[in-house]
């Protein structure tokens, strides 16, 4: 419903040139109770004709489609924003469902704001009376009517939403045009009604962005982008080891559908089984990830220690969300971090890479492959719910401006035995990186033991011995500090 009637606004938003920012916010409950305040499912856009960053705390505007969507985001609005209420939904029912023993609409509790009370099911309804559609069908498309009413006070293309809702709905073509016809009904009731005084303009905002072609992005949309250049400026196929969890399922959906890239997705049995297939790939020479939230990094946690161990590339992406335990699903809250610093047993070190905005959610993925790769390392890529469901402009760019991955596999043996033989040292180290070598399985002669148990350094034998074991956690170690990590560059007026 309020998702898609947001996603709509935005996309036309984005294609009018204007900078944006948006906050889907929407119940963890697989079906939470309707009407109820924990039930509200709201979608918020700041948009502007310069650079913003962040989708704001106080809206102009606020579209309550019923009481518990008026009571749970009142506090948010400052004095003097604009109201848009569906009266048609104010009833005594309704009204009790939050605590209300008066209608806000007939009292003082909306004082101070610029209320426009409009029946919106009942213009719905009447604008589709010779639809055909059933009259519970037509009253759904009420959102579709608050959104041309939206457009209409801000000058929003309409014809990429009228397309939109006819490909989405191609094989119903009657609700299709249904919602077509809501759309318009509400823009021409925009147009006509008086209560509506004033429209705005928000011209593009032109000097925010470098030239270039842009389109609209979403974190989890940006990241799984990343990851497809990622192998494919590596050469390396894609792999996706993944259990499905809010709000990381996103990428498993989308890399799913692009086998035409060389991605192989694989949905496991649960969390462990996820990262036990990522890291199998990884040691076959596969660009490894593996898709999580919070508790599915607690379930990962051994199986990462043993990519440490192995010191193999695996992406572990973790799009945090509120804890502990299930905590919030659909809240954002970045909980992870300690986690995913400390969160093994043993001396465990890995690096974490952190994108700043939705956008940047494709760059941060190309950093962490990188990384993996050049240091044999798993990698945590640390995004959010915020940044996962938000959107923002971004910049296509060119494939000459994506970094090169290089990548080279073990070919022949690296050491001379004590007898002169040429043999295969799997933990023989690159002076720069400190990274071992990595040998795909079945190069002939480069075979060598695999394993969580503590290797001896340089064969990757089995040791138990607490100075080759000391040796070895102090080198891993090493090799993680090696990393170079670019100075923070604030982006603030006042630098």
């Amino acid at each position: 419903g309020m998702q898609l009637t947001g996603d709509r606004f935005t996309s036309e938003t984005a294609s009018f040139g204007n900078d944006l920012s948006t906050l889907p916010n929407f119940p963890a409950e697989i079906r939470a109770p309707a009407g109820t305040l924990p039930g509200v499912s709201s979608f918020q856009l700041h948009f502007a004709d310069h650079d913003i960053l962040t989708p704001g705390d106080a809206p102009d505007v606020l579209v309550a489609m019923n009481p518990a969507a008026l009571k749970a985001n009142l506090g948010d609005l400052p004095r003097g924003a604009e109201i848009i209420v569906d009266t048609d939904e104010f009833s005594k029912r309704a009204l009790a469902k939050v605590g209300w023993v008066s209608s806000p609409l007939e009292d003082d509790t909306l004082a101070g704001f610029a209320v426009h009370k409009v029946p919106l099911t009942s213009l719905t309804l009447e604008a589709l009376k010779d639809s055909g559609l059933a009259r519970k069908d037509a009253g759904r498309a009420k959102n579709m009517f608050a959104l041309g009413l939206l457009s209409w006070m801000y000058h929003r293309p309409t014809e990429g939403t009228e397309a939109f809702l006819r490909a989405k709905f191609a094989k119903k073509p009657l609700i299709a045009e249904a919602n077509v016809a809501a759309f318009r009904a509400g823009w021409n009731f925009g147009e006509t009604t008086e209560d509506f005084a004033v429209s705005y303009e928000v011209a593009p905002a032109v000097a925010a962005f470098p030239a270039g072609t842009y389109r609209n992005i979403s974190g989890n949309l940006a990241l799984a982008y990343g990851l497809i250049a990622a192998s494919r400026r590596s050469g390396l196929p894609l792999y996706l080891g993944s259990y499905p969890i809010t709000p990381a399922s996103d990428i498993l959906h989308e890399l799913s559908r692009h086998k035409n890239f060389g991605v192989r997705t694989f949905q496991a049995e649960d969390e462990i089984a996820a990262i036990g297939a990522a890291l199998g790939a990884a040691f076959g020479g596969s660009l490894a990830v593996t898709t999580t939230s919070g508790p599915g990094v607690a379930l990962k946690s051994e199986t990462i220690g043993l990519a440490v161990s192995l010191e193999l590339p695996l992406l572990v992406v973790d799009i945090q969300r509120g804890g502990p335990s299930t905590g919030m699903p659909t809240k954002t809250e970045q909980a992870d971090l300690l986690q995913a610093m400390y969160g093994r047993n043993g001396e465990a070190p890995v690096p974490v890479v952190a994108p700043a905005t939705a956008g940047d959610c494709f760059a941060a993925a190309l950093e962490a492959a990188r990384i993996a790769v050049a240091y044999r390392t798993p990698v945590f890529l640390l995004s959010d719910g915020y940044l996962a469901n938000g959107s923002e402009p971004w910049r296509i760019p060119s494939v000459d401006e994506l970094p090169e991955i290089a990548v080279e596999f073990a070919r022949e043996p690296n050491h001379t035995a004590a007898d002169g033989s040429r043999v295969f040292w799997p933990y023989l180290r690159d002076p720069q990186t400190l990274a071992r070598p990595w040998a795909v399985p079945g190069t002939a002669g480069l075979e060598h033991r695999i394993g969580g148990i503590e290797k001896q350094d340089g064969t990757g034998n089995i040791s138990y011995d607490p100075a080759n074991h000391d040796l070895m956690v102090r080198t891993r170690q090493a090799k993680i500090d090696g990393i170079e990590v670019p100075d923070v560059e604030v982006d603030d007026p006042s630098g």
